[in-house]
């Protein structure tokens, strides 16, 4: 669990998980909005593909017809 700590004073207002939290601050007053890191939104690494002609190239950024050569 992660502690829960006001922007501005430092003090500790709690510890848990959360996705969503507003809470304010009893010694300093401050509105404390706090959100859950979203995941990124990079898809993963797309595997090389050997053609017949030996060469690699990405699976899904060029298609490569039969001579070798990335089709446009």
């Amino acid at each position: 669990m992660d502690d829960i700590r006001c922007g501005s004073c430092g003090r500790k207002l709690g510890e848990g998980i959360y996705t969503h939290l507003s809470i304010k601050c009893p010694r300093c007053g401050v509105l404390n909005n706090l959100r859950a890191m979203s995941p990124t939104s990079e898809r993963p690494g797309v595997p090389f593909v050997e053609n017949s002609n030996g060469k690699s190239y990405r699976a899904l950024d060029r298609r490569q017809t039969p001579s070798g050569r990335p089709s446009s």
